[in-house]
């Protein structure tokens, strides 16, 4: 196995890790579409849905869509190799 095989397999496991607790770290309160069937209406029109990406929610969820970003073109280049 190359040196460049072994060093992007140990990211490709780095970025898995951390995609992990990313997605483990994020709050269950949204769960789906089971807020607007409960009647809570439309989040981004509250204080909270007009600022939550300066929340620590919403850079978990950034961290998350950057993290499968990242994972996916990982995940090719190693089958590149």
């Amino acid at each position: 196995m190359s040196i460049a095989f072994i060093v992007v397999s140990i990211f490709f496991m780095l970025c898995c890790v951390a995609l992990v607790w990313a997605i483990l770290s994020q709050d269950k309160r949204n769960a789906g579409g089971v807020g607007s069937i409960a009647g809570m209406g439309n989040v981004a029109d509250t204080y909270w849905g007009k600022n939550k990406s300066r929340s620590g929610e919403g850079r978990l969820e950034a961290i998350t869509k950057f993290g499968a970003v990242i994972l996916g073109v990982v995940s090719v280049i190693l089958c590149i190799i």
